[in-house]
């Protein structure tokens, strides 16, 4: 790698990267690496492109996002994860999510990939995006390296199974609910039974549901589980589901 690979990226700019990935890189030669397309290194002479971190970052973050996904979604099925990491970490996924980084200012591309607009390119930004989890694990270690995929793929996992038709249909109300609030607050609901009336033989049940200490919804039933998937229904209304 040449000597002078720093200088095609400013001061600033390696401390905006450094401040967008919460990291000062001890050993900056692991980013700058990162952040080498091949058409780059191909044009400078470069020994190394950012390839082999590719194949790294790509492991790290099925890791994270797997682990990510199991420990949130206790009742969902080893397909039903499978299919939400695969489709978390598409290459289109890990686009989006270096365009809002602003990986694409990041990248160092050959004259040829700027002309036909490289930094937009979704196999372009996929890459960077994952060479750049890779050196951050390199230098960082993984805690630090979950901490910045888990910050970034925050809205993604909390609207993966929100937009998952399929899957919302497989499931009961009161599934549905713990899987959003574990989803959002890492808690699940507490249903509470509040008022019970009528003859013996024809019961009716009221149940308040509370999330972190607040109750956000209330259904009755001519029994217990009928008024908590009522509470549980109202409760879904109020997410927008």
């Amino acid at each position: 790698m040449p000597k002078d690979l720093a200088s095609f990226l400013t001061p600033e700019l390696l401390r905006q990267i450094e401040e967008q990935l919460n990291h000062q890189f001890n050993h900056r030669d692991f980013l700058l690496e990162a952040l080498v397309h091949s058409s780059f290194g191909n044009e400078k002479g470069a020994e190394k492109d950012n390839e082999r971190l590719e194949f790294l970052g790509d492991a790290v973050i099925g890791l994270v996002i797997g682990e990510e996904l199991w420990r949130r979604f206790s009742s969902s099925s080893e397909g039903l994860l499978s299919r939400w990491r695969s489709q978390l970490v598409s290459r289109k996924s890990l686009a989006d999510l270096a365009v809002q980084v602003g990986m694409g200012d990041w990248v160092l591309l050959g004259r040829g990939e700027k002309r036909t607009g490289g930094s937009e390119k979704q196999s372009i930004l996929a890459g960077v995006f994952e060479a750049v989890v890779g050196a951050l694990y390199l230098d960082g270690g993984l805690e630090k390296t979950r901490s910045f995929l888990l910050r970034v793929f925050t809205q993604s996992i909390q609207n993966i199974f929100v937009d998952d038709v399929s899957y919302r249909k497989e499931l009961d109300q009161k599934t549905f609910l713990q899987e959003i609030t574990q989803s959002k607050h890492r808690s699940i609901p507490l249903y509470r039974v509040v008022d019970v009336w009528g003859l013996e033989h024809e019961k009716n049940f009221k149940v308040e549901i509370e999330i972190e200490g607040v109750v956000v919804a209330a259904g009755e039933g001519r029994s217990k589980k009928e008024a908590e998937q009522r509470a549980a229904k109202k409760a879904l209304e109020s997410y927008g589901v």
